[in-house]
């Protein structure tokens, strides 16, 4: 299916109250359709790998289509200078998460630009830093330990971020990494008490909600 086949499809299941209810959560409704993340999933299924068209789903700046482009696009061809691009064009959440956890998180670059975009004044690049560090920690299943103990040292610096989707952000990569095994727990658990003793709401809410599951029985079960 060709660019314009493929926008026609999506404006034909835009649904209104998806829209709405979207808003609801958080979620910038410029540009979006409503279309739920499942069924572009079965699209992308449909439409398999195909860069070329990604790259025009993208320039279309519809919500539902740049989703859909993270998830057909293909990972070899993706270079620093589009990721870049594509993390500037970052105006909600849900695409900031999805094209990280789709496709930024698989390719050679997505440490580098974790580390890079961690300190970036775009709050929604600097989401995506963190969403790519909880992101590694479950794809990367070789690594060691002390790969991720630089994400910690940047969680504890950016902790203080007051803005809500940067220390969600924050506190979801705290709380992967500390989920991943017991000794990464016992490392995150005493960098989340360290990160209660700065000042700022945002440090302290980052450090308690991780703290709460880390410690919690269900986790502590699992991980024994």
């Amino acid at each position: 299916m060709d660019y314009k086949g493929v926008i026609q499809q999506l404006k034909a299941q835009a649904n209104p109250a998806n829209v709405a209810g979207m808003a609801r959560f958080g979620i910038n409704t410029n540009a979006t359709l409503g279309v739920p993340v499942p069924v572009l999933r079965a699209q992308a299924k449909t439409l398999g790998t195909d860069h070329p068209l990604a790259l025009q789903l993208w320039a279309s700046g519809i919500h539902e289509a740049r989703i859909l482009a993270s998830l057909i696009a293909d990972r070899t061809q993706v270079n620093r200078s589009l990721m870049n691009r594509w993390a500037r064009d970052f105006d909600s959440w849900d695409v900031c998460d999805q094209v990280c956890s789709n496709l930024f998180r698989y390719t050679p670059y997505a440490r580098e630009k974790a580390v890079e975009w961690s300190g970036h004044r775009q709050e929604f690049v600097k989401r995506a830093a963190f969403v790519l560090m909880a992101g590694l920690v479950v794809v990367e299943k070789s690594a060691d330990d002390t790969d991720f103990l630089p994400f910690l040292d940047l969680i504890e610096r950016e902790a203080h971020d007051p803005r809500n989707f940067v220390k969600k952000a924050l506190n979801w990569a705290l709380r992967t990494i500390g989920k991943r095994n017991r000794a990464l727990n016992k490392l995150a658990v005493a960098r989340a008490r360290r990160i209660l003793k700065q000042e700022g709401k945002a440090a302290q809410w980052v450090a308690r909600d991780a703290l709460r599951e880390l410690n919690s029985e269900k986790i502590q079960a699992r991980l024994r």
